[in-house]
């Protein structure tokens, strides 16, 4: 089998509900989401998607997704894209870095390896530990009455474990976790992502004043040693997420027992083979993982659960279902959210098909 064509879609998402806000000033409404899909020379076509969140967040912007796979696409045209170790090294090898770019490229030879062999995705991945698997919301962050009600919303839906968007103003991040604290019910999960937004001063108020309190702080600042200086004082299990950039990232932050949980984003690693060795290393190290993405919807949400569910259940901390949050769905048969929890597609490769009227017309195409 050989890659005989690179496609690249984008669409439009908006939100289901308000803006979405976090630290640093950072809100979205809308999305540019990529669309990638490589055709083979034996008629079995994959599919991928990667969707930034906007331009700031993290080392990835939507309109160079296109311009990176047109950089790429002629080194894998005729490559076969079930030896998908040898297509990322490959990747490697031609463009430094960019693991936005190359994440769908591998994600889309995950989903043709699937359909070559006739099973799903997760089985590749290790095998189907469970049907299906309890989700987070992600609240945006506003006043402490607007989140709390956002959270009472979120749980009548099903919903046990809530990710607080913290980060700004320590005073305000109190009373906004401190609201929310005092509505949730035993066995919820509340998380205070602060995605980097803290100096260690004001993370070390935080901690301080909700000293007693049942919580988990999330990514308080921008580097594992600040995070160091927090976790040191704060009694609170602790979360990494952006600094966890790569296997050795990992291995580098579990020397400094930095953090407790890590969450991995697939398109932020580089893809489903490097988030699965992540995956792997943190079931051997003794490191629970939410399992995620930077953001997506149908397509993105597919490889989140066959991720997930071929995580170990102990380890897995929780994950998502981003094509919840946006107003356009791309594949009719794409896994959603029922009472909190996502199911496993059982279909060969990633299981959905994508309705390719809805995507538009092509922005690039090799091949």
């Amino acid at each position: 089998m050989k890659i005989r064509r690179i496609s690249v879609y984008q669409v439009p998402y908006r939100l289901k509900d308000r803006d979405y806000a976090w630290s640093g000033g950072h809100s979205m409404s809308e999305f540019l989401t990529n669309i990638i899909r490589i055709d083979t020379d034996e008629g079995i076509s994959g599919f991928a998607e990667m969707c930034a969140l906007g331009s700031g967040y993290m080392e990835a912007f939507a309109r160079g997704i296109p311009a990176g796979i047109a950089e790429l696409a002629p080194a894998l045209l005729g490559q076969d894209p079930t030896r998908i170790r040898a297509i990322n090294a490959l990747m490697d090898n031609r463009m430094g870095g960019h693991q936005y770019v190359k994440s769908p490229i591998d994600v889309a030879c995950w989903d043709i390896t699937g359909q070559a062999t006739g099973v799903p995705v997760v089985t590749l991945l290790g095998g189907r530990h469970a049907d299906d698997f309890h989700l987070y919301r992600a609240i945006s962050q506003g006043s402490p009455s607007q989140m709390a009600a956002d959270v009472a919303k979120y749980r009548d839906e099903g919903y046990r474990r809530f990710q607080l968007k913290v980060g700004t103003n320590p005073d305000e991040d109190v009373a906004r976790v401190l609201a929310v604290l005092d509505i949730v019910k035993p066995g919820d999960v509340v998380i205070a992502d602060a995605n980097t937004g803290w100096l260690p001063h004001q993370a070390l108020r935080l901690v301080g004043a909700l000293w007693d309190r049942d919580y988990y702080v999330e990514q308080p600042c921008a580097t594992v040693a600040e995070c160091l200086v927090v976790r040191e004082k704060a009694r609170q299990p602790m979360v990494l997420d952006e600094v966890i950039t790569s296997a050795r990232a990992l291995i580098d932050a579990h020397a400094q027992r930095a953090m407790d949980v890590v969450n991995i984003k697939i398109s932020r690693v580089g893809g489903l083979t490097k988030a699965k060795q992540i995956r792997d290393l943190c079931e051997a190290l003794g490191i629970a993982m939410t399992i995620e993405d930077s953001w997506g919807g149908d397509v993105t949400t597919a490889a989140i659960a066959h991720l997930a569910a071929s995580t170990r259940p102990e380890f897995l901390f929780t994950s998502t279902d981003f094509n919840s949050y946006v107003d356009t769905s791309l594949a009719d048969d794409a896994p959603k959210r029922t009472h909190g929890r996502l199911a496993v597609p059982s279909a060969p490769g990633l299981g959905i098909h994508v309705d390719e009227k809805r995507l538009g017309e092509r922005i690039l195409s090799i091949g």
